[in-house]
């Protein structure tokens, strides 16, 4: 079983000589911490209660923001609780501050969290979300299984909100790669609103860019992807963290925090989402699943150290 940090609220799980520790909670089910043979490979965010900048928590049943905290389903109009109210928004989803329920597990490499959404307010459906975190030789994989536990089909979209580093490397010299071909310009209130090409303009970085010289905040698309997207920070010795994605997570939030509070200090940091939808995807219909009664869907994505020098 899992030993826990807080008997309500964090769970630790430890590699075999704890090479590779993660720290999860039940708020959001996110990842608080995950550290790989001593160095810190997402933002390590134990000292505040709840996740500061919501540092890896699940996005669920929807990614990022709902333009004006409504859509439209069936002809009706659905109106969801405004999370942003400076903008007017919903954002970040229903779960991220849901308390998730752990899943019994004799691994202590391994946690599983579910919820249930049922009928919430502006989404009136019956969603099981189960998330799961199994340790690897160099981080951590996270797998989704969500099931329409209702009687009618269910619109449902994920993502997740890690911020990544290096260990000790400061943020200003790392590199930011991001497998996408396509990105969306965002308005004045972060709402997606024209798709453009990336190859030629600054938002292209599929080569790498440095994180200053990134968008600060920017939505971006691989229009057609093959295999697993692979996003990355990287070091200038080479030493890489890879967020690596199934398909079904084509989209890609990045956002840059000026003054994250991190557990040693406030610091630049970096945010590489994995979402299977852009912004705004409830209201357009884009990268939205529909689930069927019955019907489950698994799909995931991992975060690992790449060492340019292996030991």
């Amino acid at each position: 079983m899992t030993d826990p940090v807080s008997a309500t609220s964090r769970y630790e799980l430890r590699s075999p000589g704890a090479k590779v520790t993660a720290v999860v909670s039940r708020q959001g089910a996110a990842l608080r911490a995950l550290r790989v043979r001593g160095e810190d490979i997402v933002e390590p965010t134990l000292a505040e209660p709840e996740p500061p900048g919501m540092a890896g928590v699940i996005l669920a049943p929807c990614p990022n923001r709902v333009e004006g905290a409504r859509w439209f389903h069936s002809g009706r109009e659905l109106r969801l609780a405004v999370t942003e109210p400076e903008l007017g928004h919903a954002n970040h989803g229903l779960v991220a501050s849901t308390n998730f329920e752990p899943v019994p597990d004799e691994d202590p490499t391994c946690l599983r969290l579910r919820t249930r959404i049922d009928h919430a307010p502006g989404y009136p459906f019956t969603v099981d979300i189960e998330v799961g975190y199994r340790l690897l030789a160099g981080g951590i994989a996270v797998e989704f299984t969500v099931r329409n536990a209702g009687p009618e089909p269910a619109p449902v979209a994920l993502g997740a909100h890690p911020y990544l580093r290096i260990g000790a490397v400061p943020s200003e010299r790392l590199t930011v790669r991001i497998d996408a071909d396509v990105a969306h310009e965002l308005d004045a209130t972060h709402i997606p609103q024209r798709r453009f090409s990336v190859a030629g303009t600054a938002w292209d970085l599929r080569s790498g860019r440095s994180l200053r010289a990134v968008p600060g905040h920017a939505t971006f698309e691989h229009s057609s992807p093959s295999g697993p997207l692979r996003h990355a920070l990287v070091a200038a010795d080479g030493t890489t963290v890879e967020v690596r994605a199934d398909t079904d997570f084509r989209f890609t939030q990045l956002w840059v925090a000026e003054h994250f509070a991190a557990d040693d200090g406030p610091r630049l940091a970096v945010a590489i989402e994995p979402m299977t939808a852009p912004p705004n995807a409830l209201r357009t219909g884009i990268g939205l699943r529909i689930l069927e009664p019955g019907e489950a869907w698994h799909t995931g994505f991992s975060i690992e150290l790449r060492r340019a020098h292996p030991d």
